[in-house]
């Protein structure tokens, strides 16, 4: 993880994203939300630059939202 503040920064905000959608997994009990929930919590740690970060963050993005397409 980088200690630059930009990076700092949009872990933090990845991380509040991950926490919204994994609560609300949980209440629905939508498995989706709740991978993409911990997912977006967790790999911050991970990611070695912004780009990266960014990147995975449109991977995960694009995972989910394909999930949701296909009915799960």
């Amino acid at each position: 993880m980088s200690f630059e503040p930009n990076a700092l920064f949009l872990s933090i905000v990845l991380g509040f994203v991950g926490l919204g959608l994994f609560l609300y997994g949980r209440r629905t009990a939508r498995m989706p939300y709740v991978v993409a929930g911990l997912l977006f919590m967790v790999y911050p740690y991970f990611t070695p630059t912004i780009e990266w970060t960014f990147g995975v963050g449109v991977a995960i993005g694009a995972g989910l939202w394909w999930a949701l397409r296909m009915g799960w």
